[in-house]
């Protein structure tokens, strides 16, 4: 199994005050031949009685190497992959990338970041570490 990222716990508690219940910690993708990925989180919410429940998938990303575009290109790496598995396995599981709100401002109000939002190459939301709230989320 792999290391929990730094803000892992932080991100499970802001999760559940926003009204989702964890159902996996972490989310095991198994694959053929008994290979498995992780991803940090499983999560769902009831959206509505009529509509069922809301699924959704969360890797968890600190971006506190020397280099965010470095940290980008890992997270987006780990970010395609995975989703390209839920989508065979469970295509209702939506997945998210978690970041520190400061590394949303720094990270993907720039161009590189920016492009992958503005082309749907990914999902994210950011989260407050201090007071381990949700603040934005960008589908």
């Amino acid at each position: 199994m792999p290391a929990r990222d730094y803000y892992h716990d932080t991100v499970k508690a802001a999760i559940q005050k926003d009204g989702w219940t964890i159902t996996h910690d972490p989310y095991r993708l198994k694959l053929a031949r008994g290979k498995n990925l992780f991803v940090d989180l499983g999560a769902q919410r009831l959206i509505a009685a009529e509509k069922g429940l809301e699924k959704i998938a969360i890797e968890v990303k600190s971006f506190r190497s020397a280099s965010e575009i470095r940290d980008l290109e890992e997270a987006l790496g780990q970010f395609v992959l995975y989703e390209h598995i839920l989508n065979r396995y469970e295509p209702d599981r939506k997945l998210y990338l978690a970041v520190p709100e400061e590394v949303r401002q720094s990270v993907f109000e720039e161009e590189a970041g920016t492009v992958l939002i503005e082309d749907r190459i990914l999902r994210l939301f950011s989260f407050n570490p201090t007071e381990e709230v949700i603040i934005k989320w960008i589908s």
